[in-house]
């Protein structure tokens, strides 16, 4: 049974959810249980009040067609008729949340009559393994098999399940969903595929070698993988992300001897790998005999090579080898505006590097966030910095949380708190909720400030919302560093 409690947190936090993303409401809508008494009916049954408030409440006359319309229902009360994009996004705003993205779930199909899709069931899937909830998230996928046609688990369902439990070390059980994959006639070579992507992505990639070539695979799984350009691609690039330079050359060498012939992706890998590991020269000659091999590049590719070539001639270079690129029309992304604004940015060329972003909104190429964090990490001016954040938010850019955070920890390290705690609404305002770096940063940014009763008051309502806090000698723990979240 849910209690008036839930149904006043659900008026607040969809409301202010809706108010970022659909920007044809009327005007903003705040509520809080002490300041609209109107939530609470007069009803004394809390089931018949839950829906009738919780719909309601969010949209009266304010919510937007393309989001959610209103239906009468027999009891005179209009119930919101959601479609699927609302609920998707609704899920993502309680992405570190999983007990209200349930509870959300759960609402919107028995009080609003929503009928879930697979994209929906995945999303909330997702959320629940980010918490280590795998039984509730077994639990929904079995319950997609007893459903319709119009929800069932596919292989993006098995992906994430994938992801979840291997980005929590638990290979085991990625091995075993595998395995039980055949219940539902998806063990095969995609799920193969996601299962050693996973296994790569998450630095373990020693599993994924042996699961490919080992002898004493387990189970067959093996005989899914055929000796193609793609497994040795994942497996190149998951000892990339382990860091391990010398094993990347190694594997690299053991693809020419074993035949694999080598595509563009692979060159792509392996050049991002000379760039990352400091030799972007050699990105640069990888470059050179990829043009005499009469490989054509695509813009990933080049991307990386402007890179390299900046780094190792300069910015200069680098825009020469852009208009170069242009002329064989290959035409730009905006990870190449990226790449090279991240050059001048970090070159100190910040002006050139506002003019170029000038430049992408006349061409019709839309600044994302990594964009503005190439100039989050390098202006030095708060002022500036604000600026161009409420920028990007008029653009229609929504921040990422480590965007948040990287701004909090920049801030707190120059001693602004000001700034600092306008960023932290931002989050609220937008309808996040903060993760454990967010409050980590204003906690760090308020302990530097000697504010130690305020910091201890959000260090224990993060530990409240489940979230791990750093001890700290102010709080009365051991001090524990942090590296920097500048991008």
């Amino acid at each position: 049974m849910h209690s008036l409690v839930t149904c006043r947190r659900y008026s607040l936090d969809f409301s202010r959810f809706i108010l970022f993303h659909f920007q044809d409401f009327l005007q903003q809508y705040h509520t809080s249980p002490s300041k609209n008494p109107s939530l609470v009916s007069n009803s004394k049954n809390p089931i018949t009040v839950f829906p009738q408030n919780c719909v309601n409440s969010p949209s009266k006359s304010n919510l937007s067609s393309n989001s959610a319309r209103r239906i009468p229902s027999s009891n005179g009360n209009d119930i919101l008729d959601f479609n699927s994009a609302t609920v998707l996004e609704t899920l993502s705003s309680y992405s570190n949340d999983w007990k209200q993205a349930l509870e959300f779930f759960n609402w919107v199909e028995f009080s609003c009559g929503f009928q879930h899709t697979t994209e929906t069931y995945n999303r909330v899937i997702d959320i629940l393994g980010k918490y280590f909830e795998f039984d509730a998230a077994w639990d929904l996928i079995r319950k997609m098999r007893k459903s319709s046609s119009f929800a069932r688990p596919d292989h993006t369902t098995f992906r994430i399940m994938f992801k979840r439990y291997v980005s929590a070390h638990l290979v085991k059980e990625a091995f075993d969903t595998f395995d039980q994959m055949e219940e539902f006639n998806l063990r095969d070579d995609v799920s193969f595929s996601n299962l050693i992507d996973a296994l790569c992505e998450h630095k373990h990639v020693i599993e994924a070698e042996e699961l490919c070539f080992g002898s004493n695979s387990n189970g067959g799984k093996h005989l899914f993988c055929s000796l193609n350009v793609k497994i040795y691609n994942m497996i190149l690039r998951g000892w990339f992300k382990m860091g391990w330079w010398r094993k990347c050359r190694e594997f690299w060498e053991e693809m020419d001897k074993r035949g694999i012939k080598k595509d563009l992706y692979s060159y792509s890998i392996y050049m991002d790998i000379q760039c990352k590991s400091g030799k972007a020269y050699r990105a640069v000659n990888l470059y050179k005999e990829m043009k005499k091999k009469g490989i054509k590049l695509d813009v990933v590719a080049y991307n990386t090579v402007i890179r390299a070539i900046g780094i190792s001639d300069g910015v200069d270079v680098a825009l020469k080898l852009y208009r170069e690129m242009v002329e064989l029309g290959c035409q730009p992304n905006v990870a190449t505006y990226n790449s090279i604004l991240k050059l001048m940015c970090e070159n100190g060329r910040n002006k050139e590097a506002l003019e170029m972003l000038n430049e992408m909104f006349k061409k019709g190429y839309k600044p994302n966030v990594l964009t503005y964090h190439c100039f989050f990490g390098s202006l030095q001016k708060p002022k500036m910095i604000l600026n161009l954040f409420d920028r990007m938010i008029e653009n229609g850019v929504r921040p990422r949380m480590d965007t948040y955070v990287m701004l909090m920890r920049k801030f707190g390290r120059w001693g602004f708190l000001r700034p600092v705690f306008l960023i932290w609404e931002k989050i609220e305002e937008h309808g996040l909720s903060p993760d454990e770096f967010a409050y980590n940063a204003l906690i760090d940014a308020l302990v530097q400030k000697g504010m130690v009763d305020m910091a201890r008051k959000y260090d224990e309502e993060m530990i409240a919302k489940g979230l791990s806090a750093k001890p700290r000698e102010e709080l009365g723990g051991k001090l524990v560093s942090v590296a920097s979240e500048d991008g």
